[in-house]
């Protein structure tokens, strides 16, 4: 239902989703999904790039807002980034959602960067410290112009092509924690060569 909900408002809004992939994503294979962030359509753009069923791990306060907080409470594991219980919390229930066979997605930047000039921020730790701990493999993707059609500026955006990059995935197999930072430098440096690429 959430996913019928996101391609309604995607193109809806005249937004048109061009997805490239360099992966096919195996049905009944959990997968850390994670992506730059920079654009409220982030959210629908996942839901619509992916059938296998997999929950966010997202801010709680964008729960609130009327109908997208509807569906969000519903596809998401909501946290509470100022309470760190609620940021323990958040890491069993993902464990929790990972042994019946779900998939998650985590915005590794944690939140739109302030600065919108910015073209990618730094990753936190705990979309890699799942997938290490789990042993799922990373899929990485890159959203090209959420951004520019989107963006979280008023009076922003237009209608028009919406590209996707759905990378090879990252695996995690055999690695441990002590990998974390060198899996999160790797996932973090092939978005941003995408990203780079595509403003030459």
């Amino acid at each position: 239902m959430a996913r019928i909900w996101a391609t309604v408002i995607l193109f809806g809004m005249g937004f048109l989703p061009k997805i490239k992939r360099d992966v096919h994503y195996k049905k009944g294979q959990s997968y850390m999904f994670v992506s730059n962030h920079t654009s409220m359509t982030d959210i629908m753009m996942m839901l619509y790039s992916t059938k296998n069923p997999f929950v966010f791990v997202g801010k709680k306060e964008l729960s609130k807002i009327p109908l997208f907080g509807f569906f969000y409470k519903r596809t998401c594991i909501l946290v509470d980034r100022k309470n760190p219980r609620s940021r323990r919390d958040v890491f069993e229930s993902a464990q929790r959602r990972l042994n019946q066979g779900l998939s998650i997605c985590i915005f590794p930047e944690g939140g739109v960067p302030d600065d919108t000039s910015m073209i990618l921020d730094e990753f936190k730790d705990g979309a890699f410290r799942l997938a290490i701990e789990h042993q799922i493999p990373i899929a990485p993707m890159t959203f090209h112009d959420n951004k520019e059609r989107f963006s979280y500026e008023f009076f922003s955006g237009s209608p028009g092509k919406m590209r996707v990059k759905a990378h090879a995935l990252i695996p995690t197999q055999g690695h441990k924690l002590e990998d974390k930072r060198a899996i999160k430098n790797q996932t973090r440096q092939v978005i941003l060569e995408e990203l780079n690429a595509a403003s030459v």
